[in-house]
C-alpha cells in the first residue's frame, strides 16, 4: 500500500512520549528515497520587540509588561526536549536566535539558553551561532557580554542612519543610537551583518548614498538589504505611505550593488553581501534546503526523513506557546510535504542563490530524480531565465532580475478537477 503523500497532525495537545512516537512514525515507508539527511540547523524565536513596526509582518509582539525571560526560556528548554527524539544524534551546523529582538533578553538569559542547547544537541565545534539585534534595545557593554556567551554572529538591524527616515517606518531607535551600536558591534564580534532598508517613503538617491557610506565606514563583513515592501496584515498596508515607484526602486537597488562591489561585498544571494569567508552559513542552509529544528513562539521548521520531508509549526501567541510548550506541546501542526510540492520548495530556495546549485544536491535533498525537474528547467532555459553548465543550473541575469516568474515556473501543476457525481 503506497504511503499517503501528506499527514497533518496537530501535536498541540501532545505528552511527553509523543515525539519519540512521532519519530517512529516519520520513519515508516514512503515513496521518497534520501540517502543522507542534510545538515540540520537550530532557529530559536524570541518574539518581543519594544514596539511593533508598522511594516513588519513576523511573529514580533510589542511588550507592554516585564519580559516574561525565565519563564519564556524554561519553555524552549522543554520545547527543545520534546524534539529530541525527531533529531538525536544528529550534529548542528548553526544556531540562529531570531526575533522579534533577541537583544532583550539578558547575556544571562542567552548564556542559560545557549548552554541548554549545547547540553542536549551536539553542536559542531566552530558551530555559528547568531543573534539578532536593534539598536532600540542597545545598552553599552552588552554586545561583548553575548560575546562572552558564545555568541559568534551579531545581525544589527540598523534599517537607516537617517533620523527622518528612520521616524517614517516607526523604528524605536535614532540615527546617533544606530552609529553607537554598528560601532559596538564592530569591536566585540569579527563576524557582523548590518541590515539596511531601501525604497523608504521619500528616500532619494542622496539618502541612499549616505546610509551606505555610514554602513561600510563599519566594514562589515556582511550586509543585508531589503526593499520595504507593504505586507498584508501591517499597518503600512492598512495607512500605506508613499514609496519609490518600481523604477526608482530598481535604480536605488542597482546602486546598492555597485557600491558593495566596490567595497570587496560580494552579492551572493538575493538580498545579502558578504566578503570572503562571510557568507551567513544558517541562510545557507536555508537556501541550500538543508533542514532546520524551529523553536519558539510561532516558529518553523522543516525535518527530512528517509522517506519523507516534514514541516512543523508552533503555537504562535506567546503566552499560548509557553503554557503548551511546558505542558509537553509546543507543536501546533505538523504537515508532511506533499511529493508534487518538492521541486516547487527547492527550487524557491535554491534559485535564490547567485551561483546556482548542482543537480545532484536536488536529488540528495528531495529524494527525487532529476527528471522531476526537467520540464520547467527546459521551460526556464528557453525563456532566458536559467544558464545550464552540466550538472550546475543558475538563474541568468535576466532571472535574477525576474525571479518570482522563475521560481513560478516550478509550481506543480494544478490538480485536476474530481469528476461530477
Amino acid at each position: 500500500m503506497q504511503a499517503p503523500e501528506s499527514d497533518s497532525r496537530g501535536a498541540g495537545a501532545g505528552a511527553p512520549g509523543d515525539s519519540a512516537a512521532a519519530a517512529l512514525h516519520h520513519l515508516r515507508p514512503g515513496t521518497l528515497q534520501i540517502g543522507a539527511l542534510p545538515p540540520l540547523a537550530l532557529y530559536v524565536h524570541l518574539p518581543w520587540c519594544l514596539r511593533k513596526c508598522p511594516y513588519c509582518d513576523f511573529n514580533s509582539h510589542a511588550l507592554t509588561d516585564a519580559l516574561p525571560e525565565r519563564r519564556y526560556l524554561d519553555a524552549l528548554v522543554a520545547d527543545l526536549e520534546q524534539a529530541l527524539p525527531l533529531v538525536w544524534g544528529r550534529p548542528v551546523t548553526s544556531v540562529f536566535l531570531g526575533g522579534g529582538t533577541p537583544s532583550l533578553v539578558s547575556p544571562a538569559g542567552i548564556d542559560r539558553l545557549l548552554g541548554a542547547i549545547r547540553a542536549r544537541l551536539p553542536l559542531e565545534p566552530l558551530a555559528e551561532i547568531t543573534l539578532e539585534a536593534n539598536p532600540g534595545s542597545f545598552e553599552h557593554g552588552r554586545f561583548p557580554e553575548y560575546r562572552a556567551a558564545g555568541v559568534t554572529r551579531l545581525s544589527l538591524g540598523v534599517q537607516s542612519f537617517d533620523d527622518a527616515l528612520l521616524a517614517r517606518i516607526g523604528r524605536v531607535h535614532d540615527a546617533a543610537q544606530a552609529r553607537a551600536a554598528a560601532g559596538e558591534a564592530a569591536a566585540a564580534f569579527e563576524q557582523f551583518n548590518l541590515d539596511l532598508m531601501y525604497a523608504l517613503p521619500g528616500q532619494t538617491a542622496g539618502q541612499l548614498d549616505a546610509d551606505l557610506d555610514a554602513a561600510l565606514a563599519f566594514a562589515p563583513p556582511h550586509l543585508s538589504v531589503y526593499h520595504l515592501t507593504l505586507e498584508p496584515g501591517t499597518e503600512f498596508a492598512r495607512r500605506p505611505p508613499t514609496l519609490p515607484d518600481e523604477d526608482a526602486a530598481a535604480a536605488l537597488f542597482e546602486h546598492i550593488v555597485a557600491r558593495a562591489a566596490a567595497a570587496g561585498l560580494e552579492r551572493y544571494e538575493v538580498s545579502a553581501f558578504a566578503r570572503a569567508g562571510a557568507r551567513c552559513r544558517h541562510n545557507l542552509n536555508y537556501w541550500r534546503f538543508g533542514d532546520y529544528l524551529g523553536i519558539g513562539a510561532g516558529a518553523h521548521g522543516k525535518l527530512s526523513f528517509p522517506h519523507r520531508v516534514l514541516r512543523e509549526q508552533r503555537w504562535r501567541e506567546p503566552a499560548q506557546y509557553m503554557a503548551r510548550a511546558l505542558a509537553g506541546g509546543p507543536v501546533s501542526r505538523t504537515q508532511e510535504v506533499a511529493r508534487r510540492d518538492l521541486p516547487f520548495e527547492f527550487m524557491l530556495n535554491a534559485l535564490r542563490l547567485r551561483a546556482g546549485f548542482e543537480l545532484r544536491l536536488f536529488g540528495e535533498r528531495t529524494g527525487l530524480p532529476p527528471s522531476a525537474l526537467e520540464p520547467a528547467l527546459t521551460r526556464a532555459l528557453a525563456q532566458g531565465l536559467l544558464e545550464r553548465e552540466g550538472d550546475l543550473v543558475r538563474p541568468s541575469a535576466r532571472g535574477y532580475d525576474f525571479l518570482s516568474d522563475l521560481q513560478a515556473l516550478f509550481l506543480p501543476e494544478p490538480k485536476p478537477a474530481a469528476p461530477a457525481g
